[in-house]
C-alpha cells in the first residue's frame, strides 16, 4: 500500500507523464537545457523530504528538504512549485486532515522558522520570479538565507508569506484558500476515463483554461497569459488539437508552470482518495 509521500512522488511522475500539456515538457516534448529525465530525477530526489512531511516535520524543512534533493539533476528547477503545494497536502493526507478545511489548517500552523526555510529553498535552484510588485511588503525571495533576518523581525510566518503573495501567485492562492481548484480537479480526474497519462493531460487543460497562468504572467506579461488561456479553451479537452498547441508553445517558450504546480497537487488528492493507476 502506497504512503502519502509514495503518491506524492507517483503524482509528481505523472504530472510529466501527461501528454500532450502545451508548453510543458512531457513524454514527446522537451527544450534544450530541460528534458523529461530531469523531471524523472527530480521526482525522485525529493523523496526524502516529502517523507519528512508525512512524518509530520515542519512544513517549511521538508519543503526545503525536497527542494535541495529535486536539485540533483542537470535540468535546474524542475518542480519546485509542484513541491511548494504537495508538502502541506502531504502532511494534511498523513494527518488525516486532506480537505479543503484540513489542508488549510496545516497552512495556517506554519511559523516564521518555516518562512525562512522557505526563503532558502530559492537557493537550490534558479526559480524564474520577476521584481516583487509594488504592493507586495515582502522581502524578495531572491535574496534567499539573507531574507532570515527580515523575516524574523517582523515575525512573518510562512502563512503570512503566502497570504500576501496570493493576489501575484497561483499557488500561494491555493494555499490560502484550501487548495480549492486542485480538490476539484481531483475529482474530475476521478471522473475522467483512459490511460492515467490522458487524464493528467486533461486536468491540466481544464485548469489551464479556468485562470490565467501566473508563470506565463510573469515571464511573458498579463496579456500573453490571457491568450495562453483563450487557445486552451478553444482546444478544451480534444487531446489531438492540444498536441499541436504543445508545438507551437513549446516553439514560444510558454511554458504554463504554475498550472502544472495545480496538476501535480490534483492528481496527488485523486491517488489518496483510491484513483487506481
Amino acid at each position: 500500500m502506497r504512503t502519502p509521500a509514495d503518491n506524492a512522488q507517483l503524482a509528481l511522475l505523472l504530472e510529466v507523464a501527461g501528454t500532450p500539456k502545451p508548453g510543458n515538457v512531457d513524454r514527446h516534448r522537451e527544450y534544450d537545457d530541460l528534458r523529461f529525465e530531469h523531471f524523472l530525477a527530480g521526482s525522485v530526489g525529493a523523496g526524502d523530504g516529502l517523507r519528512a512531511a508525512e512524518a509530520d516535520a515542519a512544513i517549511g524543512s521538508a519543503f526545503e528538504e525536497c527542494v535541495e534533493g529535486m536539485s540533483h539533476q542537470r535540468g535546474g528547477n524542475t518542480q519546485f512549485g509542484c513541491l511548494l503545494n504537495l508538502v502541506p497536502l502531504v502532511q494534511a493526507a498523513a494527518s488525516n486532515r486532506l480537505s479543503p478545511t484540513g489542508v488549510q489548517a496545516v497552512c495556517r500552523e506554519t511559523t516564521v522558522a518555516d518562512a525562512c526555510d522557505f526563503y532558502r529553498a530559492f537557493e537550490h535552484v534558479p526559480v524564474a520570479v520577476d521584481d516583487p510588485p509594488a504592493d507586495l511588503d515582502l522581502p524578495d525571495v531572491r535574496r534567499g538565507a539573507d531574507a532570515a533576518m527580515e523575516i524574523r523581525e517582523r515575525g512573518l510566518t510562512l502563512w503570512e508569506v503566502m497570504e500576501l503573495s496570493a493576489p501575484h501567485d497561483g499557488n500561494a492562492r491555493e494555499w490560502v484558500e484550501g487548495f480549492p481548484r486542485s480538490f476539484a480537479a481531483a475529482e474530475e480526474v476521478l471522473a475522467d476515463e483512459g490511460t492515467a497519462t490522458e487524464r493528467a493531460a486533461r486536468a491540466f487543460l481544464r485548469l489551464l483554461v479556468e485562470e490565467p497562468d501566473t508563470l506565463v504572467a510573469t515571464q511573458h506579461g498579463p496579456d500573453v497569459a490571457r491568450e495562453v488561456q483563450e487557445r486552451a479553451a478553444a482546444v478544451g479537452d480534444d487531446l489531438d488539437r492540444a498536441a499541436a498547441l504543445a508545438e507551437e508553445f513549446v516553439d514560444a517558450e510558454i511554458n504554463p508552470g504554475t498550472t502544472a504546480d495545480l496538476t501535480a497537487a490534483a492528481l496527488f488528492v485523486a491517488l489518496e482518495r483510491g484513483w487506481q493507476v
